[in-house]
């Protein structure tokens, strides 16, 4: 059981870490599986790599609490205002995801996880973020606060969040990258993305733990335990993530991610390729 908390541990701080920032947390959670295999059914893996999610949406929670409590006695009654247009902005960037990604979650799930689909994934988001930053290197944002983000480019940047249903995509990436791309400043795209994952990534956790159970399965002590931790761990690390790329952000673009994906594409092929030759 030691080894497996350990194990537990590991991907929770691959979660954390990779959840926010735009280089995909499910590619690297496919990748992890690869040297890290817990020693539980494949039914619950699944479920556990998506679920120990909760943490990194708890620590966007934790961080923006005051910024997302429409209720706090602290603010005014435009502040107010202001907190509710942002979460009926939420709303309507999440419906593409709804309407779109919920019919075809299955199917994405059972066909598109792969090594070369995520390779490519993480290989062409690479490139677009580098191109992005390139085009919009002398041109000035058209939205630079979220007090300033319309119904219209929130509903935009939820159409490209369904990019993400694609693995190795990444969530982050693709509404940040969209953010951008419609005419966002990167920290109105990025602050905005952490909201979008609120409800994005509490769905999908409670999506995949019901259709667990519905499939007949239940949760022994110590898989309780591992989802604790790994939700624990994932918590803790996703809110170092979250602070540093909001003061990253504000000195630097997104290209070294780009090139971040650009790399981990090419070992992939290299390693997985090989893998295949030998095989």
């Amino acid at each position: 059981m030691f080894i497996e908390i350990i194990k537990t541990i590991v991907l929770g701080i691959i979660e954390g870490f990779t959840e926010f920032l735009p280089i995909s947390s499910t590619g690297h959670l496919y990748l992890a599986d690869e040297f890290i295999k817990l020693n539980e059914s494949k039914a619950f893996i699944n479920m556990f790599m998506v679920v120990i999610q909760f943490g990194a949406i708890l620590a966007v929670i934790l961080i923006y609490f005051h910024k997302l409590n429409p209720f706090s006695p602290k603010k005014n009654h435009r502040e107010k205002s202001q907190t509710w247009s942002i979460w009926f902005k939420v709303i309507v960037a999440i419906l593409p995801s709804v309407i779109i990604g919920l019919p075809l979650n299955d199917w994405m799930d059972a066909h598109l996880t792969s090594w070369q689909v995520i390779s490519a994934t993480l290989f062409i988001y690479g490139v677009l973020f580098i191109i992005v930053e390139n085009w919009l290197k002398n041109k000035r944002p058209q939205t630079d606060s979220l007090e300033d983000l319309s119904y219209k480019t929130a509903l935009q940047i939820g159409l490209f969040q369904v990019l993400s249903l694609v693995p190795g995509t990444s969530r982050s990436g693709a509404t940040i990258l969209g953010g951008m791309t419609v005419g966002t400043s990167r920290f109105v795209a990025t602050e905005f993305s952490f909201f979008l994952a609120i409800p994005t990534m509490f769905g999908a956790s409670l999506l995949k733990i019901g259709k667990y159970f519905m499939h007949g399965n239940s949760f022994t002590g110590s898989q309780l335990l591992i989802l604790f931790i790994g939700t624990f761990v994932s918590f803790i690390v996703a809110y170092a993530s979250i602070k540093f790329l909001l003061d990253y952000i504000k000195r630097n673009d997104f290209k070294a991610f780009g090139w971040y994906r650009i790399i981990l594409a090419i070992i992939v092929v290299a390693y997985f390729g090989l893998k295949t030759v030998l095989a």
